[in-house]
């Protein structure tokens, strides 16, 4: 937290108690990659006067400070997740297509495969995301 006063600071921005209530909600629910309305939800239990407009502008403001970023799964909705990659690299995420569970892939296979684009292509890579589609252990049943 820290390092994020640090980078609000720097900006020249505020690290409001509003805007620590919606950081403290993604962070607390990191697995679940929460989407704005769901961060709403939860912090309204403990702010009710804090509005959705108030949630959108600050996940806006945090993407732009590269503190978090948006994931959209084609579910209709978009999500975010805190960046605390320090390579910017994405993790990969399974995406179950009945519950709509997402699972975190940690390992990063792609970077022989970057390689190889780069070098054939003359194209410096900088990040990547991979989903892939299918059917969780519970689904599966």
């Amino acid at each position: 937290m820290d390092e994020i006063k640090e980078i609000f600071k720097e900006e020249g921005y505020k690290l409001t108690t509003q805007r620590r209530a919606i950081l403290d909600a993604i962070v607390e629910n990191h697995e679940k990659h929460l989407s704005p309305e769901e961060i709403y939800d939860i912090v309204k239990k403990k702010y009710p006067e804090i509005g959705i407009a108030t949630v959108y502008r600050t996940l806006q403001l945090l993407e732009k400070l590269n503190i978090i970023y948006r994931l959209n799964f084609d579910d209709g909705y978009n999500r975010y997740e805190l960046n605390c990659n320090s390579e910017n690299h994405h993790h990969h995420h399974l995406i179950c297509l009945k519950c709509g569970k997402v699972i975190e892939v940690k390992l990063d296979l792609l970077e022989n495969l970057e390689n190889e684009i780069e070098n054939e292509n003359g194209f410096k890579i900088v990040d990547h995301n991979v989903k892939f589609f299918g059917y969780c252990n519970r689904c599966q049943e």
